[in-house]
């Protein structure tokens, strides 16, 4: 009987230490800053849920009195929960008495949004700058069609199958330029006139998802990450397939941009999934930490596996 008894509780043990190896390879990659390869990555988009489930884990291990199982499964869910944190906090905004732009990010899913529902929320939210990703040849027709282009008259288009095409359409005149470098997804960038002598620089991000190649999408968001100082005031808003949790996206903010999002106290609002629920938000608008960020939300595109993001950003 004392055997079985011992046998029981090292199994039960051995259980609860193998249910908290996610946990730990969460943690131990958010602290480290790496992202692993394209599984951890999907985990750790994961990890405000993980923070939860260490939670549980841990009331489950003390009540059944595996003590230093469920301390260590406590002492990762508040490290944890450090790093989530701010993203429920809204943070105060630098002085702005510039221009006001209004600028929306769309996924198309491949080209399957709904065109005039999309223009429909154009001209609600009265946005000035649309950052289009998936975009297909149909799904341009579609949206001239609906009268997009008459909301929006300017425009940077590189319509293409599947999920690379992408595209900028704008209240503002437009002049293309190259601030992504190579992509295997387009992600083009354009200047915007907002006239006055002031500029706003766009880029439509679409990094390739890691699942598909995860070294080039290493490599692309790298090469978002140019310094603030090196260029003028910039935009990058679209599909970045990355939460706040991955090092590649922090990098980006490192180098002088600000997640509207979290600036607002929304970054746990999520914006994707493949199932009709939205689980991890992958889409984001990064600004110039010297811009304002006076309004973020969130809206249900039809069709798309995506939810669009919008920001009210105010200049310098």
């Amino acid at each position: 009987m004392v055997m079985e008894a011992r046998t029981r509780t090292r199994l039960v043990t051995g259980l609860f230490v193998l249910l908290g190896l996610p946990l730990l390879a969460v943690a131990v990659l958010r602290t480290i800053g790496w992202d692993g390869f394209w599984y951890l990555t999907a985990l750790l988009a994961l990890t405000p849920y993980v923070v939860i489930y260490g939670v549980l884990l841990a009331a489950l291990a003390l009540l059944l009195r595996r003590w230093w199982v469920g301390g260590v499964a406590l002492v990762l869910s508040v490290l944890l929960a450090v790093y989530v944190a701010p993203r429920v906090a809204s943070d105060d905004q630098p002085a702005a008495k510039g221009k006001t732009v209004r600028v929306l990010a769309a996924n198309l899913y491949l080209g399957q949004a709904d065109p005039a529902a999309l223009v429909r929320l154009v001209r609600e939210q009265r946005v000035d700058v649309l950052n289009l990703l998936e975009m297909t040849p149909h799904a341009m027709s579609g949206l001239e069609k609906a009268g997009l282009f008459q909301t929006l008259p300017y425009r940077v288009m590189h319509p293409a199958s599947g999920v690379d095409g992408s595209g900028i359409v704008s209240r503002y005149p437009l002049t293309e330029q190259d601030y992504t470098g190579d992509s295997t997804q387009k992600q083009p960038s354009a200047e915007a006139d907002l006239g006055g002598g002031t500029t706003l620089e766009i880029v439509a991000a679409h990094p390739r998802s890691p699942d598909s190649g995860y070294y080039q999408w290493e490599q692309e968001m790298r090469d978002l990450s140019r310094a603030i100082g090196e260029h003028g005031l910039r935009v990058v808003a679209g599909d970045f397939n990355a939460t706040l949790d991955h090092a590649a996206l922090r990098t980006v903010l490192s180098r002088g941009y600000v997640d509207a999002a979290e600036a607002r106290g929304d970054g746990l609002i999520p914006t994707w999934s493949t199932a009709a629920v939205p689980l991890v938000p992958l889409d984001h608008v990064l600004v110039d930490r010297r811009v304002a960020i006076r309004d973020y939300q969130v809206f249900d595109v039809p069709g798309s596996d995506h939810r669009a993001v919008y920001a009210e950003v105010q200049l310098p």
